[in-house]
Protein backbone atom coordinates (compact mmCIF):
# COMPACT_ATOMS: atom_id res chain seq x y z
CA UNK A 1 0.00 0.00 0.00
CA UNK A 2 1.33 3.40 -1.01
CA UNK A 3 1.30 6.14 1.63
CA UNK A 4 1.59 9.63 0.19
CA UNK A 5 3.08 12.49 2.20
CA UNK A 6 3.34 16.20 1.38
CA UNK A 7 6.20 18.12 2.99
CA UNK A 8 5.91 21.88 2.48
CA UNK A 9 9.18 23.76 2.39
CA UNK A 10 10.76 20.41 1.65
CA UNK A 11 13.81 21.52 -0.31
CA UNK A 12 16.04 22.30 2.68
CA UNK A 13 16.55 22.02 6.42
CA UNK A 14 13.97 20.23 8.54
CA UNK A 15 11.65 19.73 5.56
CA UNK A 16 14.31 17.99 3.48
CA UNK A 17 15.40 15.84 6.43
CA UNK A 18 11.77 14.84 7.03
CA UNK A 19 11.21 13.96 3.38
CA UNK A 20 14.31 11.75 3.26
CA UNK A 21 13.51 9.96 6.53
CA UNK A 22 9.85 9.47 5.59
CA UNK A 23 10.94 7.80 2.35
CA UNK A 24 13.15 5.42 4.34
CA UNK A 25 10.07 4.58 6.44
CA UNK A 26 7.94 3.75 3.42
CA UNK A 27 6.29 7.03 2.38
CA UNK A 28 5.99 8.38 -1.16
CA UNK A 29 6.79 12.09 -0.87
CA UNK A 30 5.69 15.30 -2.57
CA UNK A 31 8.45 17.86 -1.98
CA UNK A 32 7.06 21.39 -2.03
CA UNK A 33 9.33 24.36 -2.73
CA UNK A 34 8.97 28.02 -3.68
CA UNK A 35 12.28 28.97 -5.32
CA UNK A 36 15.09 26.42 -5.31
CA UNK A 37 14.05 23.89 -7.92
CA UNK A 38 17.45 22.18 -7.96
CA UNK A 39 17.41 21.60 -4.19
CA UNK A 40 13.87 20.20 -4.33
CA UNK A 41 14.87 17.92 -7.21
CA UNK A 42 17.81 16.63 -5.16
CA UNK A 43 15.50 15.76 -2.25
CA UNK A 44 13.11 14.04 -4.67
CA UNK A 45 16.05 12.04 -6.03
CA UNK A 46 16.92 10.96 -2.47
CA UNK A 47 13.33 9.79 -1.97
CA UNK A 48 13.55 7.73 -5.16
CA UNK A 49 16.92 6.33 -4.08
CA UNK A 50 15.12 4.99 -1.01
CA UNK A 51 12.77 3.11 -3.33
CA UNK A 52 9.77 5.44 -3.07
CA UNK A 53 7.94 7.68 -5.53
CA UNK A 54 8.58 11.42 -5.43
CA UNK A 55 7.20 14.64 -6.88
CA UNK A 56 8.82 18.07 -6.62
CA UNK A 57 6.06 20.67 -6.78
CA UNK A 58 6.42 24.44 -6.74
CA UNK A 59 3.87 26.49 -4.77
CA UNK A 60 3.78 29.49 -2.48
CA UNK A 61 1.66 28.17 0.41
CA UNK A 62 0.38 31.69 1.14
CA UNK A 63 -1.32 31.77 -2.29
CA UNK A 64 -4.57 29.79 -2.32
CA UNK A 65 -4.57 29.22 -6.09
CA UNK A 66 -1.06 27.77 -5.95
CA UNK A 67 -2.01 25.56 -3.00
CA UNK A 68 -5.01 24.20 -4.90
CA UNK A 69 -2.86 23.51 -7.97
CA UNK A 70 -0.25 21.74 -5.81
CA UNK A 71 -2.78 19.40 -4.22
CA UNK A 72 -4.32 18.68 -7.63
CA UNK A 73 -0.88 17.73 -8.95
CA UNK A 74 -0.31 15.39 -5.99
CA UNK A 75 -3.72 13.78 -6.54
CA UNK A 76 -2.86 13.25 -10.19
CA UNK A 77 0.76 12.11 -9.87
CA UNK A 78 0.93 10.25 -6.56
CA UNK A 79 -2.62 9.45 -5.46
CA UNK A 80 -4.52 9.77 -2.18
CA UNK A 81 -2.78 11.85 0.49
CA UNK A 82 -2.17 10.23 3.89
CA UNK A 83 0.17 12.74 5.56
CA UNK A 84 1.05 16.42 5.66
CA UNK A 85 4.06 18.13 7.22
CA UNK A 86 3.34 21.87 7.44
CA UNK A 87 6.99 22.91 7.45
CA UNK A 88 7.11 25.91 5.10
CA UNK A 89 7.92 29.03 7.08
CA UNK A 90 9.82 32.31 7.10
CA UNK A 91 11.70 34.42 9.61
CA UNK A 92 12.99 37.97 9.24
CA UNK A 93 15.82 40.05 10.59
CA UNK A 94 15.95 40.78 14.30
CA UNK A 95 13.73 43.75 15.07
CA UNK A 96 11.62 45.33 17.76
CA UNK A 97 7.87 45.39 17.18
CA UNK A 98 7.86 49.19 17.01
CA UNK A 99 10.18 48.99 14.00
CA UNK A 100 8.22 46.33 12.07
CA UNK A 101 6.48 47.22 8.83
CA UNK A 102 2.99 46.07 7.94
CA UNK A 103 4.47 44.27 4.93
CA UNK A 104 6.75 42.24 7.19
CA UNK A 105 3.87 41.29 9.48
CA UNK A 106 1.62 40.34 6.57
CA UNK A 107 4.31 38.09 5.06
CA UNK A 108 5.05 36.49 8.44
CA UNK A 109 1.44 35.48 9.05
CA UNK A 110 0.59 34.76 5.39
CA UNK A 111 3.27 32.07 5.09
CA UNK A 112 3.51 30.73 8.64
CA UNK A 113 -0.17 30.73 9.60
CA UNK A 114 -2.41 31.12 6.56
CA UNK A 115 -0.22 28.77 4.51
CA UNK A 116 -0.37 26.05 7.15
CA UNK A 117 -4.14 26.42 7.51
CA UNK A 118 -4.78 26.31 3.76
CA UNK A 119 -2.65 23.18 3.37
CA UNK A 120 -4.34 21.53 6.36
CA UNK A 121 -7.74 22.35 4.88
CA UNK A 122 -6.89 20.71 1.58
CA UNK A 123 -5.33 17.71 3.33
CA UNK A 124 -8.47 17.23 5.44
CA UNK A 125 -10.67 17.32 2.36
CA UNK A 126 -8.72 14.28 1.16
CA UNK A 127 -7.98 12.40 4.40
CA UNK A 128 -10.97 12.88 6.71
CA UNK A 129 -13.52 10.07 6.81
CA UNK A 130 -16.13 12.86 6.79
CA UNK A 131 -15.08 13.46 3.20
CA UNK A 132 -14.73 9.79 2.28
CA UNK A 133 -11.02 9.60 3.05
CA UNK A 134 -9.10 6.82 4.75
CA UNK A 135 -7.60 8.95 7.52
CA UNK A 136 -4.13 10.36 7.96
CA UNK A 137 -1.85 12.55 10.01
CA UNK A 138 -0.83 16.21 10.02
CA UNK A 139 2.30 17.54 11.71
CA UNK A 140 2.65 21.30 12.04
CA UNK A 141 5.99 23.01 12.65
CA UNK A 142 5.89 25.38 15.58
CA UNK A 143 8.90 26.79 17.46
CA UNK A 144 10.12 27.14 21.02
CA UNK A 145 9.84 30.86 20.23
CA UNK A 146 6.08 30.41 20.77
CA UNK A 147 6.86 29.78 24.46
CA UNK A 148 9.67 32.30 24.83
CA UNK A 149 8.22 35.23 22.85
CA UNK A 150 11.54 36.12 21.15
CA UNK A 151 11.72 39.68 22.56
CA UNK A 152 14.04 42.01 20.67
CA UNK A 153 14.41 39.44 17.90
CA UNK A 154 11.15 38.45 16.20
CA UNK A 155 8.04 38.67 18.31
CA UNK A 156 6.07 38.42 15.06
CA UNK A 157 7.54 34.99 14.27
CA UNK A 158 6.92 33.84 17.85
CA UNK A 159 3.31 35.05 17.67
CA UNK A 160 2.78 33.25 14.37
CA UNK A 161 4.09 30.02 15.89
CA UNK A 162 1.86 30.58 18.93
CA UNK A 163 -1.03 30.60 16.48
CA UNK A 164 0.20 27.28 15.10
CA UNK A 165 0.14 25.77 18.61
CA UNK A 166 -3.49 26.84 19.08
CA UNK A 167 -4.45 25.74 15.57
CA UNK A 168 -2.93 22.31 16.23
CA UNK A 169 -4.92 21.82 19.42
CA UNK A 170 -8.23 23.02 17.97
CA UNK A 171 -7.96 21.11 14.72
CA UNK A 172 -6.90 17.90 16.48
CA UNK A 173 -10.03 17.98 18.61
CA UNK A 174 -12.21 18.95 15.65
CA UNK A 175 -11.23 15.93 13.55
CA UNK A 176 -10.41 13.39 16.27
CA UNK A 177 -13.29 11.11 15.25
CA UNK A 178 -12.54 11.40 11.52
CA UNK A 179 -9.38 9.29 11.32
CA UNK A 180 -7.02 12.27 11.24
CA UNK A 181 -4.43 13.00 13.93
CA UNK A 182 -2.97 16.51 14.23
CA UNK A 183 0.19 17.26 16.20
CA UNK A 184 3.01 19.79 16.20
CA UNK A 185 6.74 19.79 16.78
CA UNK A 186 8.42 22.76 18.46
CA UNK A 187 12.10 22.85 17.48
CA UNK A 188 14.60 24.85 19.50
CA UNK A 189 17.94 26.09 18.16
CA UNK A 190 18.53 23.94 15.08
CA UNK A 191 21.39 24.09 12.57
CA UNK A 192 19.53 24.99 9.37
CA UNK A 193 19.69 27.58 6.60
CA UNK A 194 16.76 29.53 8.06
CA UNK A 195 19.12 31.54 10.28
CA UNK A 196 20.95 32.90 7.25
CA UNK A 197 17.65 34.01 5.72
CA UNK A 198 17.12 36.05 8.88
CA UNK A 199 20.55 37.63 8.50
CA UNK A 200 22.23 35.57 11.27
CA UNK A 201 23.99 32.56 9.69
CA UNK A 202 25.94 31.94 12.92
CA UNK A 203 22.91 32.14 15.22
CA UNK A 204 22.74 28.42 16.06
CA UNK A 205 26.36 28.30 17.22
CA UNK A 206 26.04 31.62 19.08
CA UNK A 207 22.87 30.53 20.92
CA UNK A 208 24.12 27.04 21.85
CA UNK A 209 25.32 28.06 25.35
CA UNK A 210 21.72 29.01 26.22
CA UNK A 211 20.57 25.43 25.59
CA UNK A 212 20.76 23.04 28.59
CA UNK A 213 22.36 20.41 26.37
CA UNK A 214 24.93 23.06 25.29
CA UNK A 215 24.54 22.44 21.58
CA UNK A 216 22.29 23.18 18.66
CA UNK A 217 20.11 20.38 17.32
CA UNK A 218 20.17 18.95 13.81
CA UNK A 219 17.44 18.84 11.21
CA UNK A 220 17.64 15.05 11.33
CA UNK A 221 16.85 15.05 15.06
CA UNK A 222 13.69 17.08 14.45
CA UNK A 223 12.76 14.86 11.51
CA UNK A 224 12.81 11.81 13.78
CA UNK A 225 10.04 13.37 15.90
CA UNK A 226 8.03 14.46 12.87
CA UNK A 227 8.11 11.06 11.17
CA UNK A 228 7.23 9.30 14.42
CA UNK A 229 4.15 11.52 14.79
CA UNK A 230 3.15 10.60 11.23
CA UNK A 231 3.52 6.90 11.94
CA UNK A 232 1.15 4.29 13.32
CA UNK A 233 3.40 4.14 16.39
CA UNK A 234 1.79 7.45 17.39
CA UNK A 235 -1.75 6.15 16.82
CA UNK A 236 -3.07 7.46 20.17
CA UNK A 237 -1.27 10.81 19.99
CA UNK A 238 -3.18 13.88 18.79
CA UNK A 239 -3.38 17.50 19.88
CA UNK A 240 0.17 17.28 21.22
CA UNK A 241 2.97 19.80 20.82
CA UNK A 242 6.32 18.03 21.15
CA UNK A 243 9.38 20.09 22.09
CA UNK A 244 12.63 19.06 20.36
CA UNK A 245 14.78 21.70 21.96
CA UNK A 246 17.60 20.23 24.01
CA UNK A 247 15.76 21.23 27.18
CA UNK A 248 15.35 24.89 26.27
Amino acid sequence: MNRVLLVTGGSRGIGAASARLAAQRGWDVAVNYTRDEAAAAAVADAVRAAGRRALAVRADVADEAQVLAMFAAIDRELGPLAGLVNNAGVVDRASRVDDMSAARLQRMFAVNVLGSMLCAREALRRMSTRHGGAGGAIVNLSSVAARLGAPGQYVDYAAAKGAIDTFTLGLAREVATEGVRVNAVRPGIIETEIHASGGEPDRAARMAPQVPMQRAGSADEVAQAIVWLLSDEASYTTGTVLDVSGGR
